[in-house]
């Protein structure tokens, strides 16, 4: 389909209509894919006053893309467009809103190809300076959209992201031979996956306790090197989504060691699952504050430490869980779509004024 109209069944007459790019291209992290296919999903129902048309093919950089979706937009008679990642037409049809989830390349450009921060310096850049609204997920990118990008604070909007309701079931724990901590995601240099291992080998020996990492052995035999007769660290491979939840539930901690992070669903995911979370303070988004231990980047030690607290203290780990549940539950999908919905009827206000 290369575009379609949706509507929820009771749409108002003469709604004004909201083209969404609803695309799921290679470029596209994991994130960004849940964020761009739960708003397509749940903003034609909660925003009934709205009518949406979604664009679907076209990958990143090419014609489809530059030309063939500008076109379609202009045509379909949309009044507004949202742009659900940084991979937009360089000249998209206006108005339109854009999502930046992060700046991350820009902070850390030395884990990147040097194209990547071109790209963000000016196509990124030149995307936001013509856009009427620019949605991120936590306030801390406000300050580097402004910084790397220069855009005005006051056309920033903070829309947290959502959890998928399957982390807040009860799912039957993940049985394992010992007690182990998780860590979930990629094994992308900035996520600093050294100081989570480094963290865990140097706990005292009486901890008998493994460390699961989801995705592929990359670590050059130092997942071997420290393990022990009575602790493993395992690279777990893809674990299917379905299985998440009981690998959050059964863990005795996520813990998470990024140097940065825009928002970070696993962080939301295990907290909803009811797994107590230990993060880098730069990892944490605003919303989930308060509701995990925290631990400056690359400090492995300030990081066992807390480790040890959570595995001792039954009390803490119980506190934790429960804060965690309770912020989860108001992070849902559907409050992230009614949000990002009243930013479009903002823009269309102000459009209908001028």
């Amino acid at each position: 389909m290369v575009f379609g109209l949706v509507s929820c069944g009771r749409t108002v007459e003469g709604a004004a209509r909201v083209a969404l790019d609803a695309r799921q291209t290679r470029q596209m992290s994991v994130g960004m894919k849940a964020y761009a296919r739960e708003l397509a999903a749940r903003l034609p129902i909660v925003a009934p006053d709205l009518q949406f048309v979604q664009f679907t093919q076209g990958e990143n950089f090419g014609w489809e893309e530059q030309v063939a979706l500008p076109r379609r937009i202009r045509r379909s008679g949309a009044r507004l467009a949202h742009f659900f990642s940084l991979y937009a037409p360089l000249f998209a049809p206006r108005p339109y809103v854009v999502t930046i989830h992060d700046l991350i390349h820009l902070h850390f450009p030395q884990y990147f190809k040097r194209k990547v921060s071109l790209y963000y310096r000016t196509a990124v850049r030149s995307l936001c300076a013509r856009a009427e609204r620019v949605i991120t997920d936590d306030e801390r990118t406000i300050g580097d959209l402004r910084r790397f990008l220069h855009v005005d604070p006051a056309r920033v909007r903070v829309v947290p992201l959502g959890v998928d309701e399957r982390f807040l079931q009860a799912a039957q724990p993940l049985r394992a031979a010992r007690p182990y901590l998780l860590y979930a995601g990629n094994h992308r240099e900035h996520k600093d996956l050294k100081t989570l291992i480094a963290a865990w080998a140097w706990l005292p020996q009486s901890y008998e306790v493994d460390l699961y990492i989801t995705g592929p052995d990359d670590f050059g035999g130092a997942l071997q090197a420290n393990s022990t007769a009575t602790r493993r660290a395992i690279a777990l491979g893809e674990v299917p989504a379905e299985q998440l939840p009981a690998y959050y539930a059964g863990a005795a901690a996520l813990v998470h060691p990024a140097l940065l992070e825009g928002f970070g669903l696993p962080l939301l995911e295990a907290m909803a699952a009811g797994c107590p979370v230990i993060a880098t303070r730069e990892s944490l988004p605003s919303a989930l504050a308060e509701a995990a231990l925290t631990f400056p980047a690359r400090d492995d030690v300030a990081a066992g430490a807390l480790i040890r607290r959570v595995l001792d203290d039954a009390a803490l780990r119980a506190g934790l869980i429960e804060e965690g549940r309770r912020r989860a539950r108001m992070l849902t999908w559907d409050r992230c779509a009614e949000r990002t919905a009243e930013i479009y009827r903002e823009v269309l206000r102000e459009r209908a004024a001028r």
